[in-house]
């Protein structure tokens, strides 16, 4: 079938298969019947996919210890898709966790609603499993070009925010920290979260074009700020930061490069680039994508939405080691 748009991908638990969630085609699987989940060989091949019907806007994911694939569905079906189909399943606003097998294990969350917690979620961006077990939601996707008072006084749909949400491995909420704001601790779309070996959480805070760094009860530790406007984030075993840039380019991060960028974990410095491809719809900026993988071997993984996806020299691109 046709590629669509995506941002969620991880690698699985045998550091070779990747798991992507692609929009079913197009944008968004509200109108669809076709799996967004999808497990691939090294070449790209198909080897397992599940979901159809229970996701509306893939846009996180992470694969936790036991290889359970996690997905953060980030909104529900918008008026102009209920129109068209006025019995499109009302999901969204949700983190599903799924087994290998594509057994669903555990739904965060109220389907189809936008709310505040400990029972509703406001466009989720993404999902991580800490170091206990516990679960980690980056919440709010819409206030990356806003602050507090911006927010306010354009009267945003209630249940904007930007914060994270913590919950205890049986999906018991315990906290969350966080709102639209510039100041550290604040975000403007935490889009993407990763844990490094000690333990430590990183926050892709777009809006503000910085990662924040963060101790497991939420308190900020330090940030990042050389790695552009960043929409994912993978952190690989030898303490390698992998962020990548989609928006950039243009009027988003004026005098910045798309791409994917690379550094020490400790330090805030660039020591690699994977410069965007060129594409037709992006001509004046070039496609980098929104998700990031590095698999064992230490290739690295691409994917773009909110344009068409396909396979290696399209939206969805390997990179060979050093490459």
């Amino acid at each position: 079938r046709t590629w669509g748009s995506v941002s969620a991908l991880n690698v699985d638990i045998d550091g070779v298969h990747i798991w992507v969630a692609d929009r079913c085609g197009s944008n968004s699987c509200a109108e669809s019947n076709v799996d967004p989940i999808v497990k691939m060989d090294p070449e790209g091949n198909v080897v397992q996919s599940f979901g159809a019907g229970m996701i509306t806007w893939p846009h996180g994911m992470d694969v936790d210890s036991d290889g359970n694939v996690w997905v953060v569905d980030a909104r529900s079906p918008n008026q102009r898709e209920l129109d068209r189909t006025p019995n499109a399943p009302m999901k969204g606003h949700q983190v599903v966790k799924f087994s290998p097998d594509g057994d669903v294990l555990l739904v965060l969350g109220t389907p189809g609603e936008r709310g505040d917690p400990p029972t509703h979620f406001s466009e989720p961006n993404d999902v991580v499993i800490g170091p206990d077990g516990s679960i980690y939601v980056g919440d709010g996707h819409n206030g990356q070009g806003m602050t507090t008072g911006q927010a306010i006084a354009a009267g945003i749909e209630a249940g904007s925010t930007g914060r994270i949400m913590k919950f205890s491995a049986d999906g018991t909420f315990i906290k969350e920290w966080g709102q639209i704001g510039t100041l550290h601790g604040e975000f403007r779309t935490p889009h993407a979260l990763a844990f490094d070996s000690e333990g430590r959480l990183f926050v892709a805070d777009r809006g503000n074009h910085r990662i924040e760094i963060f101790d497991q009860d939420g308190n900020y530790l330090d940030s990042r700020y050389s790695y552009g406007r960043i929409s994912g984030i993978f952190i690989t075993g030898d303490n390698m930061l992998y962020a990548i840039d989609s928006e950039s380019s243009g009027t988003s991060h004026p005098a910045w490069s798309n791409g994917v960028r690379i550094g020490p974990l400790n330090e805030d410095r660039i020591t690699g680039f994977i410069p965007p491809f060129d594409s037709d719809s992006r001509p004046y900026q070039g496609a980098a994508g929104e998700g990031i993988a590095v698999d064992a071997d230490g290739n690295v993984y691409a994917a773009e939405g909110p344009n068409s996806l396909s396979w290696a020299g399209g939206a969805f691109t390997k990179y060979a080691v050093g490459q």
